[in-house]
Parts: structure tokens; sequence; C-alpha cells
């Protein structure tokens, strides 16, 4: 069984004794008597299934099909204008695009900032791209788009605290675009595949033809359609829509593109899903973020809410842990139990109890978890180590003054 982040899950189960122990294909690895989990990383497990496509992690948080769609294609157009300003090939620019669309069908525009995900992206895929680039560099170029707006004059980014706040934030969503995904950050881009088709066809002359199909295919990095089709179909698309643009006549008795195994139905999809491109309003930026800080609210409530109800589970589906009142260090000086406080303050005195307790726990000395006995045996081998140390430095200083004096007699 394979997740929808591209690993492959196996559970271990014990078997006959007396394996040995090697890899099992498909299953995992058999070690002794046991099988242990293998990972599976492809370019297929890289397209998301149809349930997870349908309900988007914004969905459940309350942000409107709309207003994800707007920020989606608004992130990528982000991500390509830093990656022109950062002078990134576009291949690295592809990349950075279709990370960012994977990463927030895991996680939720509510609750991760779409700037920020963005700036770890292009971080990200140039060096996937073995083109790196500092992030002094990308935290400066994407300062220069928020705050230029048309001026030539290029102002660097002060560097304040502000400034390593945000470096270390984007180093951070970098290791949480990674986490997400499984690591699997591994992208088939369609550039070479639509130059390979068109030789196919004996089209590759049709300079027209071949730099419209060029440009439909990085206007498609602005929708999701990498993350539902190969990118053989992606390219066999963007073929067709350029060709019908155009109305250049392509082979028809049988299909052209049933050659390259694509469907006519899955390219009707995915130039429906270009050409709405090219239709969607024109919603300023202020809003969208404005109806995300609604949800944002929205949500907190929600979760303030279970935490004060006392369910099994918040609203965003984690579990509540009661910690036992016998963690407070209050409790154990006689003041009042965490359970006998007011019902509003329940989880925030536990929290308080917990992190005091694990400080608690780091400070203490290491022979308090120790018993009496062992604690003496500690203590006597301790005295017997300092006593052969001071022999020891005893000898080295006899032998000191003996090669003084050797010296001095030959003198």
């Amino acid at each position: 069984m394979k997740n929808s982040k591209g690993r492959g899950l196996h559970t271990a189960h014990p078997i006959g004794r007396g394996c040995t122990g090697v890899p099992i294909p498909g299953e995992g690895i058999l070690i002794g008597d046991k099988i242990y989990s293998g990972v599976t990383l492809t370019l297929d497990n890289c397209l998301l299934p149809l349930e997870r496509l349908q309900q988007s992690p914004s969905a459940e948080h309350g942000l409107s099909a709309d207003t994800e769609e707007q920020l989606r294609m608004r992130g990528c157009e982000l991500i390509q204008a830093a990656g022109i300003l950062l002078r990134l090939p576009q291949v690295a620019m592809a990349t950075g695009q279709i990370l960012f669309q994977r990463f927030y069908y895991c996680k939720s525009f509510v609750r991760h900032c779409a700037e920020m995900v963005a700036m770890a992206c292009v971080h990200l895929a140039s060096k996937i791209e073995e083109e790196p680039r500092r992030v002094r560099d990308v935290l400066n170029v994407f300062y220069h788009l928020k705050h230029s707006k048309g001026k030539r004059a290029q102002v660097p980014m002060p560097l304040d605290a502000s400034y390593i706040s945000a470096k270390a934030q984007v180093i951070k969503t970098e290791r949480r675009v990674l986490k997400e995904l499984g690591f699997c950050v591994h992208v088939k881009h369609p550039h070479k595949i639509i130059v390979m088709y068109l030789q196919v066809l004996e089209c590759e002359k049709n300079t027209k033809l071949v730099q419209t199909a060029w440009n439909y295919m990085n206007d498609s990095l602005r929708t999701d359609v990498f993350l539902r089709f190969s990118a053989e179909t992606v390219a066999c698309a963007c073929i067709y829509l350029s060709a019908r643009t155009l109305q250049i006549p392509l082979p028809d008795q049988p299909p052209w593109f049933l050659l390259f195994g694509a469907s006519e139905e899955d390219l009707r999809e995915i130039c429906g899903r270009i050409l709405r491109l090219y239709s969607l309003p024109n919603v300023s930026l202020p809003s969208m973020l404005k109806e995300v800080d609604q949800c944002h609210l929205a949500l907190d409530a929600r979760i303030a809410k279970a935490k004060l109800a006392g369910g099994g589970l918040l609203a965003v589906g984690t579990p509540t842990l009661d910690v036992p009142s016998s963690f407070s260090p209050a409790s154990k000086a006689g003041e009042t139990d965490a359970h006998h406080s007011p019902r509003g303050n329940t989880l925030c005195n536990k929290l308080t109890s917990l992190s005091v307790f694990r400080r608690s726990r780091s400070v203490s000395s290491p022979l308090r978890s120790v018993s009496p006995t062992h604690r003496q045996k500690i203590s006597r081998r301790d005295r017997e180590r300092e006593k052969e140390r001071e022999r020891r430095r005893e000898r080295e200083r006899e032998r000191g003054r003996g090669r003084r004096d050797e010296y001095s007699r030959r003198r």
C-alpha cells in the first residue's frame, strides 16, 4: 500500500524462523524473523489520488475553492517572478511551482503563509536543479517584489532582527516542505518531451507551434495538472491545445495522442484547466488574505472551544492528552492541584506544569535517579580514579626532576 506522499508503507509482521535477511520486492526487508517496512519512491506515486484532490486541507479549514485557486496561482506567479530575478533556469522555477502545489495538498493556506512557502520552494528548487541560491538572495528578491511596486530603485532588505527571523523561518519552512512531501521532490518536466513528440509528428520546424505549446506548458504550472496527470499526458495536452488554437491539422486516423499513451478525455480536462486560467477574475491580494485571516480566527475559535469542552479530539484531529497532576512541582509543594483549578484554566495549568516538570528533569543531578547503594559505588569509584590521577601526576613530576638533575650533572 502506498500513501499519498509517495512513500511505500508495509506492516511489519513476524514470519517463520530460520529465514535469512534478504530484501523482499514490494514488501520490505527481511531481518531475522521479521519483515521491516520498505520505502518506494517513484514518479508514479507522485500523482495524488482522487480523494485527496477533491478535498484539500484548506477546504477542510473553511477556505473557499475560488480563493484557494487564486492563492495557488498567485504563489506560482510569485515563484516565477522571483526565479527570473534570481536568474534561475526555467526548470528550477517549474520545480518550485510543482513543490508549492504539492505542499498545499498536504497542508492548509490557513495555517501556513503562502509567501514563506514560496520562498522555501524557490530555495529548495534551486538546490534540486543544481543552481543553488543563498537564502539572503531569495529574501532580497521577495522583499523587492513586495515593496518595489514598479519602482526601479532596489533597496536591499535591512540586516536587522526581522531579517534574522525571516531567514530562520525560510529554513524551517523548507524542512517542513521536505517532511510533508516525504523527501520525494523529484519532478519530471515535459519541456524535452514536447520537442521530442513534435519531432515524431514532423512538426518541429513549425516554430510557432513549438513556442505556443511551450507557453501553454509554462502556464499549466500555475494549476494542479502536474499533480493529476503524468508529464507525458501534459505534453500531449499542450500540443493538442496549441494545434487547435493555431488550426494546424494533426494525424487523426488513428488519433496521434494514442501513440503516446494519452486519452482524449484527459487531454480535454487538462486543456480546460489551462484555459480557465485566462478567465479567472482579478481578485485583490488583500481581500484574499482577509478571508484567510477570518478562516484562521474561526479555526482557532473551534480549537479553543474543543479544548474547553474537554473532548478527546480537537477540531484539527489532534488528540488531547491529560497530564497527571503529580507532574506539577506546585502540587508537590502542597499547592492546589490542576484538577481543583477552574475549568477555564485547566489546560493552561497542565501545559505549564508539564513544561516546568521537563525543565526540572533536565537540570536535575544525575545522582538523584539512582539508588543509594549504587550512588556509594559511584562515589568510591570516583575517589579511586582521583587517587590514580594524583599518583600519575606525582610520577610525572619525579621524572621531570630526574631529567633536570641529569642535565645539571652533564653540564
